[in-house]
């Protein structure tokens, strides 16, 4: 198969899956996979096995939940078009809103549709530290509703409460949230059904505090008598693929270039949002090795750069290089500036055997344009 391409490994995916079984099966809670993460719906069936269902940031989302993935499904979107609340009534069990006004607006057509409808709070406890563009308790956050802005009146119409604070973070980071959640909103949870804990928790990652994350959970359903969710999607597939690429040519400046077929910038976004350095299978840090690289895309764009690695010997034209923690947040952000080509998508299966599942060309570029 010509690089670039994503390759998901079904046994890691198989592997992360089995863990949150576990909290699922051990507390009684309900996990949904968060497609905003990862979607690549051809191991659909697999993450069934395993979890409750999805949760959709739109309409798209949410009808490729319904499509592909059985179980719950479930939407949240910081706003909402009217035209779109009727078939998001049809496709989905929980429609959370994200300001009482378009709660009142909307959740009177999807009570009719039989559906439940939720509202996203804000704690306003951030837990962050050095990834503001990730923390909805930020200042002036446009995400969940603050208690001063929380109305009283808009509770008949509600089913479930649902956060979302965290971005890979641990248990204690919610533990300290939910003192928050209680202590601001917990006056209301007697009537309500559910509580949402929303995503980021790195369930998955190896040192994780999963006793205390029960407790979390535990806590909340025998004192309230609340159903708890939640939505990693970080953690469902995490570690679970690789990217692999190739050098397509090495140019000096100041030290040594490697230009690959891939891009920071169309294929990893988060390496320039995050910013992150990327795992490169078979490197080192900048002069921890013999032979140091910078790696970058071939795009136009000057910051296009993966990252600063090291080498037990010297790159050449045609390597094969394989970054890893390739399955999240890489699919569902790759874009096609400057022309480049989308990775191809592939599988491999527990036996060993790598599969393409997609791969992209000319037209798919083409069509997005007019």
């Amino acid at each position: 198969m010509n690089t670039s391409y994503y390759l998901i490994d079904e046994a890691a995916l198989r592997r992360n899956l089995e863990i949150l079984r576990g909290v699922r099966e051990r507390t009684g809670c309900k996990i949904l996979l968060a497609q905003k993460a990862f979607s690549m719906f051809a191991v659909y069936p697999i993450i069934a096995e395993y979890l409750d269902g999805a949760t959709a940031s739109g309409l798209f989302e949410a009808r490729l939940a319904a499509e592909e993935l059985q179980g719950e499904n479930h939407v949240f979107s910081a706003a909402y078009r009217a035209e779109d609340i009727p078939e998001l009534a049809r496709l989905c069990d929980h429609v959370v809103f994200n300001s009482c006004a378009q709660l009142r607006a909307y959740a009177p057509q999807v009570l009719a549709a039989g559906k439940q409808a939720g509202l996203r709070i804000n704690p306003e406890c951030s837990t962050q530290e050095g990834h503001a563009i990730y923390d909805p308790c930020g200042e002036k956050s446009r995400l969940g509703v603050t208690r001063a802005q929380f109305d009283p009146e808009v509770l008949p119409l509600l089913s479930g409460l649902h956060f979302h604070t965290l971005c890979e973070q641990d248990s204690d980071a919610l533990e300290t949230t939910l003192d928050a959640v209680e202590a601001r909103f917990g006056e209301f949870f007697p009537g309500l059904r559910w509580l949402n804990f929303g995503g980021g928790h790195h369930i998955t990652r190896p040192g994780y505090d999963i006793p205390r994350l029960e407790r979390c959970i535990d806590r909340i359903q025998q004192r309230y008598g609340l159903q708890v969710y939640l939505e990693p999607g970080e953690a469902v597939a995490l570690n679970a693929g690789i990217l692999r690429c190739t050098v397509l040519d090495i140019v000096e400046n100041g030290g040594k270039i490697a230009i690959l077929d891939t891009s920071a910038a169309c294929h990893m976004p988060d390496v320039l949002e995050m910013p992150y350095r990327p795992p490169l299978r078979g490197s080192g840090l900048p002069g921890e090795k013999a032979y140091s690289y910078r790696l970058g895309g071939p795009t136009c764009l000057a910051g296009d750069i993966i990252g600063d690695y090291s080498f037990d010997r010297p790159l050449a034209v045609g390597d094969v290089l394989e970054f890893g923690d390739m399955a999240i947040y890489s699919m569902v952000k790759n874009n096609t500036f400057n022309g480049m080509p989308l990775p191809s998508i592939a599988l491999r299966t527990l036996d060993g055997t790598e599969r393409c599942i997609r791969s992209f060309g000319y037209e798919d570029f083409k069509q997005r344009l007019s």
